[in-house]
């Protein structure tokens, strides 16, 4: 019965996003065949804007009816987030200065969302609104608006810093290749992946070496690391660029001497020699330290 219901969700959450993903469908209202160049315009204008303001209003509305109580929550945050991913197609698109924030729109949704997603294809019974990450936590949120208000301050007082589309690419490219790593780590280990770091062993537990994990101990973690990072090169924001890459590893190696604790305790000599022979993944993070005597 948990199962079904969680599998539910995770089709709820589906139908949710590609909802919010219609919002695309606004600025084609007005014709089938026009070039792309006047869509910013209309839609940061005042019609534009009560365009979107009624298409959230209803679409609110159809989840309210049809939903209730926690699905309702999985849907309006899954509708959420693909709103801004096609808010972020949109502006992307758009001929605007603001091209390499609509990429970050679109990889930040698309990471959250995806983060829920893979949760309920690979282990379901984990599955909650948690699994979204959307409220990871205090210093996550503080980091992700220190983002926007650099980008905008920057973007005011030194627009031309924000129009090097060759690091926007990299940068770029670092946040695809990020959270495909992440995601290649999680549905290679399945039902052994959770987001909460575990202190009991479950029955199912079993120690993952193969596929990503032959080549980095912690592959998701190294994902995360650099889509984290690829997000501030794709906006060029050198102080985030630096507080990110400050920030993201601190966290994880405090994370992964956590998590390697619980391992060494559930695996012993198996995980052992397999930390001998594969490394973390991230620079300068060795993991936890054992004793030789």
């Amino acid at each position: 019965m948990a199962g079904n219901k969680l599998a539910l969700e995770g089709k709820i959450s589906i139908i949710s996003f590609l909802l919010g993903l219609g919002v695309v469908i606004i600025p084609l209202i007005r014709t089938f065949a026009g070039h792309l160049d006047w869509v910013f315009d209309y839609l940061t204008g005042v019609r534009g804007k009560i365009a979107i303001a009624v298409y959230i209003a209803v679409l609110n509305g159809f989840l309210l009816i049809i939903y209730k109580g926690p699905l309702y929550k999985v849907a309006v945050r899954a509708c959420f987030l693909g709103f801004t991913f096609g808010c972020g197609l949109i502006i992307s698109f758009s001929q605007t200065t603001w091209t390499h924030f609509g990429w970050y729109m679109c990889s930040m949704s698309f990471f959250h969302y995806s983060e829920y997603l893979v949760t309920a294809i690979i282990n379901p019974r984990s599955l909650s609104l948690d699994s979204f990450l959307l409220n990871h936590s205090v210093e996550y949120t503080v980091a992700a608006v220190s983002s926007w208000v650099e980008f905008t301050i920057e973007k005011l007082s030194v627009p031309e810093l924000k129009q090097l589309s060759w690091l926007s690419l990299v940068g770029l490219l670092m946040v695809l290749c990020g959270d495909f790593l992440r995601k290649s780590a999680m549905l290679t280990a399945g039902s052994n992946f959770n987001h909460i770091v575990q202190n009991e062993k479950a029955q199912s537990h079993v120690l993952v070496t193969d596929g990503v994990y032959a080549f980095f101990r912690h592959p998701s973690y190294v994902g995360w690391f650099y889509w984290s990072i690829g997000t501030q090169v794709m906006l060029c924001n050198p102080v985030c660029i630096a507080g990110y890459t400050m920030a993201s590893w601190r966290f994880f190696r405090e994370r992964i001497e956590e998590e390697e604790v619980s391992l060494l305790h559930f695996f012993g000599e198996d995980y052992l020699e397999y930390k001998k022979k594969v490394g973390t993944g991230l620079p300068f993070i060795s993991g936890i330290r054992i004793n030789s005597s």
